[in-house]
């Protein structure tokens, strides 16, 4: 995520971070740096050159140049602009104040508006090929996991298999995502075929969706309105009618953030003749240049309400402005690491885990428990990319998703004294257990090793206080986050000896 932009910002960085003192002449020097970086990620012209400039002016303050770590203030300055830029200036605000502000909690301009009594309506609007579809059977799975009772309505009549499509992404979300609240969907496929023959038909669907809503109780229901493949007044005028009809307290546009200023152009154009709520930006998990990001809100005025992190239902984040910061500038995101773990496990879990730890009793069974845990989380590379200083060393490392079957394969080649009591793996053990899983005998060798890692840092941290205090230490005192930066991180690191020999001939051919 934002992988090459935050290299650069880091390289600009480095030139200031530890000096004594710094002048008007390197401060000048890392910004140019900066601004190419702006603009090699597809940041507007001006933006770019807006940015730099609010920098500058107050990097060459005297409390700076005087400051006892002026490259670290350095640091500290861009952070904060970046947040500004991405929409967060009451985080900002709050630090300067020195408030306590909470980054996990969503501000209320991040936060949907919602009416009582409901439903509340959403009104997702995009271009054709931006994940809109997709996007609003997320949506719905993250309303679920809060309690919600949402309705899906199918409003893109232009495509029947859109119908279909939604359809069948409100029965998958309705059985994968786990939650107290649930999800249903509306659509009048027949209507299709009068699609383009009559004005008004997508309108009168969404009247039979909020009619049905209201009737069935639902909280939250969500209009996937049809896109084209460009904004034309077509497309426009039936939104227009869509939103004159149901008032809808939230339009949401869905804009692909691989697409960079194109996604930025639409935006505003949408935003000209329709007035946005927010943005949703998908496919943010790709290597994307993050131009869409870092210029949508300073341009349409419009915060960014969700990004779409993956391809599964429940790969939908709410927008923090702070910790995207952080991460472009490879600070990590320790608070989103630790969210996505508890949405896995309760504390109480955590505690009987931690507890097993600390008197040196945790077995393979309760390893491989976390690993499954963490595969629910996202992807290996994502999870550690957001663990301060590791993104950066994991970058060029042949990091597989497979290595949790392989690691699960070998768990589960061993008796079951053996995932009790790790000091019965000899040599023949281990032997047979690589041909049981598939592997060779090195990786079982490198399993253990990681394990008994992970059984000593949960020794090691059992004088400390329990979950408040893992939480305090950057979440690597867990179960789950020293699992994932032990056992799938150097399962990255080590993999199959195979797969490790691939990984040097590879590199061997790029010199």
């Amino acid at each position: 995520m934002l992988g090459n932009l935050s290299d650069k910002f880091e390289n600009a960085l480095r030139k200031l971070s530890g000096k004594a003192e710094i002048s008007e002449d390197n401060v000048r020097d890392s910004m140019d740096d900066v601004r190419t970086a702006l603009l090699e990620a597809d940041v507007h012209y001006e933006v770019a050159e807006s940015f730099c400039e609010k920098v500058l002016k107050q990097s060459l303050g005297e409390s700076v140049m005087k400051a006892v770590e002026p490259g670290e203030q350095m640091i500290k300055i861009v952070h904060d602009e970046l947040v500004r830029l991405l929409g967060g200036d009451e985080a900002v605000e709050a630090a300067d104040q020195g408030d306590a502000y909470q980054p996990g909690k969503i501000s209320s301009e991040q936060e949907l508006l919602f009416v009582s009594p409901g439903p509340t309506v959403v009104m997702m609007c995009g271009l054709q090929g931006s994940g809109k579809t997709t996007t609003c059977g997320k949506l719905a799975g993250y309303l679920k996991k809060k309690g919600k009772k949402v309705m899906l309505c199918a409003a893109d009549l232009q495509r029947p298999a859109a119908v279909t499509q939604l359809q069948v992404l409100s029965e998958q979300v309705e059985a994968e995502i786990e939650g107290a609240g649930a999800v249903s969907f509306y659509g009048e496929p027949d209507k299709c075929a009068e699609y383009g023959k009559a004005v008004g038909v997508a309108v009168d669907v969404c009247k039979g969706a909020l009619k049905q809503a209201k009737a069935d109780g639902v909280d939250v229901l969500i209009l996937d309105t049809a896109g084209r493949l460009h904004i034309n007044d077509d497309l426009m005028g039936e939104l227009r009618r869509v939103n004159a009809a149901l008032m809808p307290q939230n339009i949401l546009l869905v804009i692909d953030a691989m697409t960079g200023q194109d996604a930025v152009n639409s935006a505003k154009a949408f935003n000209d003749q329709l007035e946005l709520d927010g943005v949703v930006l998908t496919k943010f998990d790709s290597d994307t240049r993050g131009g869409a990001a870092l210029t949508v809100r300073e341009v349409t005025g419009k915060p960014i309400k969700f990004i779409g992190v993956g391809e599964k239902m429940d790969a939908l984040e709410p927008f923090h402005p702070t910790r995207i910061a952080s991460r472009i500038l490879g600070m990590g995101d320790i608070v989103s690491l630790v969210e996505k773990a508890q949405e896995q496990v309760s504390e109480e879990e955590a505690q009987a885990l931690q507890d097993k730890m600390a008197a040196g009793k945790m077995t393979m069974d309760d390893f491989l428990k976390q690993l499954k845990r963490i595969r629910k989380m996202g992807s290996m590379k994502s999870l550690l990319g957001m663990m301060p200083g590791i993104g950066k060393a994991l970058k060029d490392l042949p990091i597989e998703e497979k290595q949790i079957d392989r690691t699960e394969a070998m768990i589960q080649s061993m008796t079951a004294d053996e995932r009790k009591d790790v000091d019965l793996l000899n040599n023949s053990r281990r032997r047979r257990i690589g041909k049981g899983s598939g592997v060779d005998q090195k990786d079982v060798s490198q399993l253990v090793k990681g394990f008994e890692m992970v059984s000593a840092m949960g020794q090691q941290m059992s004088g400390m206080g329990a979950i408040g205090k893992m939480k305090a230490m950057a979440g690597m005192g867990s179960p789950e986050m020293a699992a994932l930066a032990q056992g799938a991180g150097m399962a990255g690191k080590k993999g199959s000896t195979k797969q490790k020999s691939k990984y040097k001939q590879r590199k061997k051919r790029k010199r």
